[in-house]
């Protein structure tokens, strides 16, 4: 992985386009060490930027030679192009790179584009991280569905460690026992607890609860057995209804058909729907209404296993979850533009809210951030952030025994890859360099810890 820094100086971002996703990028970023400039030709978007966010913001085109020039864009260190427009941020991505921008990342939709001329589009136009919403989304729901009892499933150093969220039902063994009295296997670390919106990082006196959200990290193989643990929430997925065949349905359909599920997919659209079609094997695509309950009912929404809804209303896919819920369908998953509605959600019952706007703020941070930052999961409404760094010879805590290293309360080492072998900490755990680390870290507390793991910091 490339490293790139500008020794001591704040890395300047530039972010075209205040859409919602270059919006939500710019919000995170500006609250670390990134000095973050915006261009959005639009005056509206730019003003909703320039009041709500500390960052610097230009009303220009993005895609024009004159915005390249100008001294706030020129000397950036990455260009990130975010607006509605693939062929605008190929443009922009492209300009960038003449007028000696070191890094550029382009949003692009268009698989037309990724598939038949991705290495044009990183050796001609010199983009160097291609971000697509909905093709990211389609393969996290993919993953969730292969792991029926999560609610979010992330794989860290190259498939080594899996991290496993689940919401502890009623009924389940681990309610009213403290983490001490849990019998976890030796490769397991329960990271974290999300209760009423707030991180807990369990010690061996706190009480598990009712509908909290556990966080479990550890060896796949073993988080693989031990999920089944959980598995009575939900019987294996067989059938899946999809409602809504824009992009993130046509990505999601053929993959889950892949894994021998059959398919229906619903969309008003008859010619979306013959885009599915042409995808699908033996999985049907109706061109009908999804809100309308005859059709759901004659269709066997009650015996599907989980319903997915992807429209792009947000408001209709809470409407559609909670109907596929009240005619019998098991579990529900459903996509957000607005990340503020993903907590607000699940309160009302929806069993998996994702937002496609986290998932590539996520792949965003990753390639932005100095040092050896290999993934980065955005969770719980980006209130924790869950990272795989590569630990450098001058990180901060290399040789200390994790109990002397006095990391921040706010973050948690909660597994380490040690030539290729996954050790879940102790305290007494030593970190070496070209170790692999996952960390959870409470987002306010990013730009504080960071530096550490970078080898800036001191400890």
């Amino acid at each position: 992985m490339e490293v790139f820094t500008k020794g001591e100086a704040v890395l300047r971002i530039v972010i075209i386009g205040a859409g919602k996703l270059g919006y939500s990028v710019a919000q995170l970023l500006a609250q670390e060490q990134y000095d973050v400039v915006v261009v959005e030709q639009d005056e509206v978007r730019r003003q909703v930027v320039k009041d709500n966010l500390d960052v610097l913001t230009i009303g220009a085109n993005g895609a024009s030679p004159l915005t390249m020039v100008d001294p706030f864009v020129h000397d950036a260190d990455v260009v990130l192009a975010t607006t509605d427009n693939d062929e605008v941020n190929m443009v922009a991505c492209m300009l960038a790179k003449k007028n000696g921008v070191k890094h550029t990342i382009a949003r692009i939709r268009n698989t037309d584009y990724t598939q038949k001329a991705g290495e044009f589009l990183h050796t001609g136009m010199g983009i160097d991280l291609i971000i697509n919403p909905e093709q990211l989304t389609a393969i996290e729901i993919n993953r969730i569905i292969m792991t029926p009892s999560a609610l979010d499933v992330e794989d860290f150093a190259e498939g080594k460690v899996r991290m496993f969220e689940t919401k502890l039902n009623d009924k389940s063994s681990f309610v009213g026992k403290t983490l001490s009295e849990v019998d976890l296997p030796k490769q397991i670390l329960a990271a974290m607890i999300f209760r009423n919106h707030q991180m807990i990082i369990p010690h061996g006196d706190d009480r598990f609860q009712a509908h909290d959200n556990v966080y479990f990290v550890g060896s796949k193989d073993v988080i693989s057995d031990f999920e089944k643990r959980f598995s009575n929430t939900l019987t294996k997925i067989e059938r899946v209804l999809i409602i809504g065949a824009g992009r993130t349905g046509r990505f999601l359909a053929p993959l889950l058909e892949k894994q021998g599920l059959f398919v229906k997919v619903i969309d008003k659209n008859r010619e979306r729907c013959q885009l599915v079609a042409q995808k699908l094997e033996r999985g049907l695509a109706l061109c009908g209404d999804g809100t309308d309950i005859d059709l759901l009912t004659e269709e066997g929404i009650a015996e599907s296993d989980m319903v997915i809804c992807l429209t792009e209303d947000d408001k209709l896919n809470l409407m559609l979850a909670l109907l596929a819920k009240h005619l019998g369908a098991q579990k529900t998953i459903v996509r957000v533009a607005r990340t503020e509605y993903v907590s607000l959600m699940e309160k009302v019952g929806v069993d998996i809210v994702l937002s496609s706007r986290f998932l590539s703020a996520g792949e965003i941070l990753r390639f932005v951030r100095k040092g050896g930052v290999v993934s980065v999961s955005l969770l719980e409404g980006a209130k924790v952030e869950a990272m795989e760094i590569i630990i450098t010879e001058d990180c901060a805590i290399v040789g200390k025994e994790l109990m002397k290293a006095n990391l921040p309360k706010e973050c948690l080492v909660c597994a380490i890859v040690h030539d290729n072998d996954v050790v879940v900490p102790s305290g007494t755990s030593v970190i070496y360099p070209n170790d692999r680390v996952v960390v959870f870290v409470q987002a306010e507390a990013v730009k504080r810890i960071m530096p550490i793991f970078e080898g800036r910091g001191t400890i």
